[in-house]
């Protein structure tokens, strides 16, 4: 054989030195044509074994069979040829949103190819063009577990600049979750916080993100809510107001002492007119006969717009009631 090769190199007029010369450009060449070759575009099915993540009340979180999604698809030769070698690969967790996933029976539900093409990227990656799913329908195994839904409860610490003041509560978003485990972890759980949060000398709106606190070997269904809280500038209007007599039977009078009381507003600014001029502040019969002490609460119709507070002051007062 040796022999051979040299006779042969000696016909070419080639040495051993340009003998391998001659290998090494051949190899280029080889490398060059493969390397173009793979970066170009074909079409061809693909397949990739993937797995549900989904929060569906009342079920586990992670699917317990995995399907795989079959596509054809265009991409480079080198991508094509990389998926294919990971045929066994460990299969890929997908995160689907509750209204994608829908129910079959059972602990079974499905995803359609219709609502697979938003996740596509997720399954082949950026560098693929979806043409169509040959996996028309994926079905997942949820097995059922134990929940409970709970409040959430924000750890929340504010002050406010000097006339300055929140509408309403903070609001949270959603301002329940639903809790899974083992039925005696569950069952002492009666509310869920979110991390601490703590803002000083408000004098705007704020929103933003809270996480929750988490609670060992318990499962969440959301990790984090949404908070906001209205803030405004406000003005304080003093005055004293009449207090009047409601739902007294014909036979009976009933007074009232004190007959006026103060009244502090809280008022958005800029003030809408006057407040205090259309407020009305009165005690119920019905609350005299419920009372053994003769004092009943002073109650009001619903304040004009613009009013976001208020103080009375007394807050009882004390009933007399005689017959005619």
């Amino acid at each position: 054989m040796k022999e051979l090769i040299e006779k042969l190199l000696k016909s070419l007029g080639l040495s051993g030195r340009d003998w391998a010369a001659l290998l090494l450009a051949l190899l280029l060449a080889f490398s060059i044509w493969l390397i173009h070759n793979l970066s170009l575009k074909y079409n061809d099915f693909l397949s990739v074994p993937v797995v549900a993540q989904c929060n569906l009340e009342g079920h586990s979180d992670v699917a317990t069979d995995r399907c795989d999604v079959v596509a054809r698809c265009r991409t480079t030769g080198y991508d094509a040829i990389r998926m294919k070698m990971k045929r066994n690969r460990r299969p890929i967790q997908i995160t689907f949103l509750p209204d994608i996933m829908k129910h079959k029976k059972g602990d079974i539900f499905y995803v359609t190819s219709g609502d697979l093409l938003e996740y596509s990227h997720l399954i082949y990656g950026d560098d693929v063009t979806i043409e169509y799913f040959a996996s028309d329908t994926l079905f997942f195994t949820f097995p059922s577990v134990e929940y409970k839904k709970v409040p959430v409860y924000p750890a929340f610490t504010v002050s406010y600049k000097s006339q300055y003041t929140a509408v309403g509560d903070l609001k949270l978003e959603p301002d329940s979750v639903v809790l899974y485990g083992e039925p005696y972890r569950l069952e002492n759980i009666d509310k869920v916080f979110t991390k601490p949060l703590k803002r000083m000398d408000l004098d705007s709106d704020i929103q933003g993100v809270l996480g929750l606190k988490k609670l060992q070997n318990v499962r969440m269904s959301h990790d984090e809510v949404s908070y906001s809280l209205d803030v405004t500038r406000y003005v304080e209007l003093k005055d004293k107001v009449p207090v009047v007599e409601r739902n007294v039977p014909a036979d009976k009078e009933m007074a009232v002492l004190p007959s006026r009381v103060e009244v502090v507003l809280k008022c958005s600014f800029p003030l809408k007119g006057d407040p205090l001029k259309d407020l009305v502040l009165y005690v119920d019969y019905e609350d005299f006969v419920r009372t053994v002490s003769g004092k009943c609460p002073i109650r009001h119709d619903s304040f004009p717009e613009g009013v976001i507070g208020y103080d009375i002051d007394p807050y009882y007062v004390e009933c007399i009631v005689i017959d005619r």
